[in-house]
């Protein structure tokens, strides 16, 4: 494959120069994160860049859920035992200096694995301070991050993506694509004996943090990735300095996956950022240049506008459309609740996700960790042979039938965590008042949330408040159908029992929460409370009633939000809201996409405060 392809280049062709770059120098340019689901183009992107680099290069596969004994390394659990004193465990990451590690469907990394992994790329080496163990393991290596992520919002950890200088996407990648010519080993074997050897001055630097600042980087690893992108490609091409074509390169492969905003419209070509403005040389001179490293990049053929070249060349890789994309979105950079991602994350007895061990006792159905609890006692097993003290109880003197001496302390449980059940309950104003004006209007912004709360998985639940009473018509359900149903026959017509709706909504909530769910109330009135709790006609009860009830659901903390589905905002309204500790939303100025969001923001809410609890 040829190095002096066009600026803008397939996405396959990009993927096969970013393997080539990387086998050339896998320590230097760190990694590949490389976003594409189990077939072929990504077997075949794989198949290539083992063939690529070198003879012997130990490659090692991290699966997802991967223990930090076996990441980092520790101790040796069967070794120790054995020999009766502590042996040590070199893990994956310590295995694996010098070569490059694979990272099974990395969009799924935790983010405390994601956090030891680059602790490791930043330190070059692996500290272990466990287990009676204290270690330090040289561990320099590649990575190949595989990104099988589907939505947007899904990748590999933003952490671990700012250390790899490559970021390819086969997505659109047909199987024509994979019948074009394939780059030859011994070019990138001849280029990794000469990678070290090539220089690169100023200019080059400069011209990549030029580009990189035009482009809204933040990040200094991006031009620094670059930088040796750049030397490596001049490696590549067979060039001892770099030139404009391998900046060209690093601009595209490193630059434009990182680009967070349009570049300035300029009608002159970039100047270099000195404190001076840059003066031309005189046309005749006998002095030579005062740098000798400007002078020997002048030969080469750069100068101060190859920062232009750069982002001309970014801005020829990025997507059509993306750039207008990112113009739309510059100042919208809050982020919001991903679909499907509902319930707080709790603690769970006996099942869920793995979160740890913990030492603590097996009971109420607490599972014990055999290996851990043998880990814990490995360390102490000369000392507990001396003493003869096998559980503690006071007993001393030689236990020859005792093979490994374990204490209560030693004990060591399983911690799981799982994700709790969102439910939404909606309390609907369907008095009289409301139906006269708003409850079509009420209906239709309660579907828009209900198919909302349908994506999100959540469950929902319905009351409905007119006459005396406040009605469950719809107990917690995933039926969409169902709910819409029992919406669309919702009647209308009497007074506004008030407190007796929230009271309804707010014992429901306590029940769903002791069952480790996670409930949000969203009320729909327009505030207007005229029946009491025992069901007589007086407004001002029924107002200090429905502010009293408000002020018992804040009491609970209970995530709640208030639509005001009055023609006007009302004072009344915005007092049950305040009360309630509720986000008040004027029913006409909430379109579907802001209700969507308030019920989005509630959920969050609650989220944390139930993971704190």
């Amino acid at each position: 494959m040829s190095l002096d392809s066009p600026a803008a280049a397939s996405p396959w062709q990009d993927a096969i120069l970013a393997a080539m770059l990387f086998a050339v120098d896998p320590l230097g340019t760190v990694g590949v994160s490389l976003r594409a689901s189990a077939g072929p183009a990504r077997q075949h992107w794989l198949r290539l860049l083992h063939d690529l680099l070198p003879a012997g290069c130990p490659v090692h596969r991290i699966p997802l859920h991967v223990p930090d004994n076996r990441l980092l390394g520790g101790l040796d659990l069967a070794a120790t035992l054995r020999s009766g004193r502590p042996v040590a465990e070199r893990g994956i990451l310590a295995a694996a200096d010098g070569g490059v590690v694979l990272l099974a469907m990395a969009e799924r990394l935790t983010a405390a694995t994601a956090a030891r992994l680059t602790g490791v790329l930043d330190r070059g080496a692996v500290d272990v301070q466990r287990d009676g163990l204290a270690l330090c393991l040289p561990a320099r290596f590649g990575v190949v991050a595989l990104d099988e992520g589907l939505a947007e919002d899904e990748g590999t950890p933003l952490p671990l993506r700012d250390r790899l200088a490559f970021h390819a996407d086969l997505s659109g990648v047909t199987r024509a694509d994979l019948d074009e010519e394939l780059p030859a080993a011994d070019e990138v074997a001849a280029a990794r004996q000469r990678v070290a050897a090539v220089t690169g001055g100023e200019e080059a630097i400069e011209a990549l943090c030029t580009a990189a600042l035009a482009l809204g980087i933040a990040s200094i690893r991006a031009p620094l990735l670059a930088l040796r992108v750049a030397r490596t490609a001049a490696a590549l091409a067979a060039r001892e300095r770099i030139a404009q074509e391998d900046l060209v390169i690093a601009g595209r492969l490193v630059l434009a996956p990182r680009a967070t905003e349009l570049p300035m419209e300029r009608t002159e070509p970039l100047e270099p950022a000195h404190d001076e403005p840059a003066q031309s040389p005189p046309a005749e001179t006998n002095t030579p240049p005062a740098d000798g490293d400007r002078g020997e990049n002048e030969s080469a053929g750069l100068d101060p506008a190859d920062a232009e070249v750069v982002l001309q060349a970014v801005q020829a890789a990025l997507p059509e459309g993306l750039l207008a994309r990112l113009r739309l979105t510059a100042g919208d950079r809050a982020p919001c609740a991903a679909a499907g991602r509902v319930g707080a994350l709790k603690p769970a007895a006996g099942r869920g996700r793995p979160a740890g061990v913990r030492r603590g006792d097996p009971r109420a159905g607490v599972r014990l960790n055999v290996v851990e609890t043998l880990r814990a006692a490995a360390p102490w097993q000369p000392l507990r042979r001396q003493d003869g003290d096998g559980d503690g109880d006071g007993a001393r003197g030689p236990r020859p039938s005792v093979r490994v001496h374990v204490r209560r302390d030693d004990f060591r449980i399983n911690r799981f965590q799982q994700r709790s059940q969102t439910t939404s309950i909606f309390v609907v104003d369907a008095s009289g008042s409301t139906a006269l004006h708003r409850l079509a209007e009420a209906k239709g912004a309660v579907e828009l949330l209900l198919a909302d709360c349908y994506v999100r998985r959540d469950r929902v639940a319905l009351f409905s408040m007119r006459g005396r009473t406040a009605e469950l018509v719809l107990p917690p359900t995933r039926s969409l159908v169902r709910a819409r149903r029992c919406l669309a026959g919702l009647p209308g017509g009497g007074g506004t029992p008030l407190a007796t709706g929230i009271h309804a909504a707010a014992s429901l909530a306590d029940a769903l929460r002791r069952r480790g769910e996670t409930p949000i109330t969203v009320l729909l009135t327009d505030g207007s409370a005229n029946i009491t709790l025992d069901g007589a006609a007086e407004r001002q009860s029924a107002e200090e009633q429905a502010l009293a009830a408000a002020r018992r659901l804040r009491a609970s903390q209970i995530a709640a939000l208030l639509v005001d589905t009055s023609p006007r905002p009302r004072p009344a309204a915005q007092r049950i809201a305040e009360a309630m500790g509720a986000t008040y939303l004027p029913l006409p100025y909430a379109d579907a996409s802001r209700l969507s969001a308030a019920v989005r923001a509630e959920a969050a809410a609650a989220e944390r405060a139930a993971s704190r609890r």
